[in-house]
């Protein structure tokens, strides 16, 4: 599997690019503010086109530039309906559980709902072809940090499905594991995650 993540706009929001392999179909997720330039750029290095964009919530730094994306690419947004409110454009209903993306051979996205951080937010869960797996949690859990500190059931919930080696891609900052939060960070000590 190809993943590619890269920090834009004023929040150096991530944005991350999930494909089979390089030269293919590929889901873009979170494409937040300024993303237009680095994107292009991603999508040229690894000659992947988009097949559909994901946002884990509808705060701008996360899908600013997805109207202008869908433009280019022709492909929707995919937003959980509880945060259809705080995006201006289109999008089609994200909802809970597998999704196989027209395109993507071998790439299902487990969503898992983790409202908290916003009403809509959710986890992307993905297991590589190689074994591995991937939590792109947005803006719900970062490296030794979380994105609200009242959301504890989320967080408990949400962490009981997922193994300590769990790669997590946050919305910000630096990738992490499940093992290093539980282990590590301050805001879980009370979730019994």
């Amino acid at each position: 599997m190809l993943v590619v993540g890269f920090g834009s706009g004023p929040l150096q929001a991530n944005c991350y690019l999930l494909a089979a392999a390089a030269g293919g179909p590929c889901l873009v997720v979170d494409p937040g503010q300024d993303v237009a330039a680095p994107l292009a750029a991603a999508l040229a290095e690894h000659r992947l086109v988009p097949a559909a964009l994901v946002a884990t919530h509808g705060h701008p730094d996360h899908v600013a530039s997805a109207a202008g994306v869908t433009a280019a690419h022709g492909v929707p947004l995919h937003l959980h309906p509880a945060d259809a409110s705080l995006y201006d454009g289109e999008s089609v209903p994200l909802e809970a559980g597998r999704l196989g993306f027209a395109g993507l051979a071998g790439l299902d996205v487990d969503v898992r709902p983790a409202p908290g951080h916003t009403p809509g937010s959710v986890v992307l869960a993905l297991e590589t072809a190689e074994g591995g797996r991937l939590a792109l949690t947005g803006d719900t859990l970062f490296a030794g940090s979380v994105g609200r500190g009242d959301v504890e059931a989320s967080l408990r919930d949400l962490l009981a499905g997922f193994p300590d080696d769990t790669v997590v891609l946050p919305g910000h900052g630096p990738a992490t594991t499940i093992g290093r939060e539980r282990a590590g960070n301050p805001f879980l000590a009370g979730t019994g995650a």
